[in-house]
């Protein structure tokens, strides 16, 4: 018989095996642009900031990919902090990498271009990487086995910045994440006036649902994450904001024993309530609920047409009674004549009251039909989601 200890460690080898995160360089042919050297006041900022946990330096960025074992369909991208100058690769990459497997997301790491702190636009390159980033993952979305259409990004401090530059100050284009998570992201309102955002940094109206958590102690960040949710409602676009009393700068995934470690668990209830964090029995209770909206919809179709029908058919009935009741009065035949009037009197008041009945459903077969297609199409995208989580469900 094999040692219990023996099995267990063979498990373990086969689990570190199969979890094996996966490194992909963005541009293998090598990165837009030129990169400026550090200035001296960037070199000692690393030199008195950086710590074992840190990287910097990279001209070559790459992404790494870590599965989960169950694998829900989404992904998230994360972007370390650092102030441009440095990535604080652990506590606000590794370790989010890990809680996001966690939860079923596949985590990818995102090692963007820094030190960019001394040029016009520090968050130029780094944005362009993000971009770069979402495109090779939308393109192993089959073999991942991900959603190309949930794919979000997530960023910490200079990271945060960066999401807004992705999500917002930019001009039109294709590829955007699906949504945002922004944690204690900063940089983007007016040094002056921090309640507002700074000139030239505006929402457009195709910007992605955005999360955002920071500490109320957190210098000028809260005012930037307030204002920028403002911004948000102003377009009415979906946005959830979480300000916590204490927590500082910087912690990451590193319980500091304050309000603001929640956060972790306040995004995953967002991405949950947002039809991010799907299993198979929340698909199915979304597939059911669609088909019963399928079912209403062709039952008020039935209904109105089989109203509709009735007005010829009634009309018709009319103009028989008054034949008749002409007919009747020719000949002097006043019974029946008198009961012919009581007949197409009640018919014209029932016709009547069809026809209100009619105006007041204000039936639009158009947008029904649309509204049924719609609900059909949910269903094809939910069931083939379903799928997917079934195939890798133990």
């Amino acid at each position: 018989m094999i040692p219990r200890l023996f099995c267990f460690f063979i498990f373990s080898c086969l689990l570190a095996q199969a979890a094996d995160p996966l490194t992909l360089k963005l541009w293998p042919e090598g990165a837009p642009g030129k990169m400026l050297p550090p200035s001296p006041a960037t070199q000692e900022f690393v030199r008195t900031k950086a710590g074992k946990s840190t990287v910097t330096d990279i001209a070559d960025p790459t992404i790494t990919v870590y599965r989960p074992e169950k694998p829900n369909g989404t992904t998230v991208i994360v972007a370390p902090g650092g102030g441009y100058v440095f990535l604080s690769a652990v506590h606000e990459g590794t370790q989010v990498c890990e809680w996001l497997n966690s939860i079923g997301v596949t985590g990818v790491l995102l090692k963007y271009r820094t030190p960019t702190r001394d040029e016009p636009a520090p968050h130029e390159k780094p944005v362009q990487d993000a971009f770069k980033a979402m495109t090779i993952v939308r393109e192993h979305a089959q073999e991942w086995n991900i959603d190309p259409n949930r794919i979000g990004l997530l960023g910490f401090s200079a990271g945060g910045n960066l999401l807004a530059h992705v999500a917002c100050d930019r001009p039109a284009v294709s590829g955007l994440p699906n949504f945002g998570i922004m944690i204690y992201g900063g940089g983007f309102v007016d040094f002056k006036e921090p309640t507002k955002l700074k000139a030239g940094f505006t929402v457009p109206a195709d910007a992605p649902p955005l999360f955002m958590a920071c500490a109320g102690d957190d210098g000028q960040n809260p005012l930037a994450a307030a204002a920028l949710y403002l911004e948000y409602k102003k377009q009415n676009l979906p946005a959830e904001l979480h300000l916590f009393s204490k927590g500082g700068h910087g912690f990451g995934m590193r319980d500091n024993k304050q309000p603001i470690n929640a956060w972790p668990t306040r995004c995953a209830e967002w991405m949950d309530a947002m039809g991010w964090l799907p299993t198979p029995e929340k698909l199915t209770v979304m597939i059911t609920d669609r088909e019963q909206k399928i079912a209403a919809i062709a039952k008020k179709i039935k209904e109105a047409t089989v109203c509709a029908d009735d007005v010829p058919i009634m009309m018709n009935d009319q103009k028989v009674l008054s034949q008749k009741l002409q007919e009747a009065q020719q000949k002097g035949d006043k019974l029946l004549a008198q009961k012919l009037t009581v007949d197409l009197d009640l018919r014209q008041k029932e016709l009547a009251t069809l026809q209100a009945e009619l105006d007041k459903k204000s039936f639009n077969p158009e947008k029904l039909i649309n509204e049924l297609n719609e609900h059909k199409k949910a269903i094809y995208e939910l069931q083939a989601q379903r799928d997917i989580l079934l195939k890798h469900k133990l």
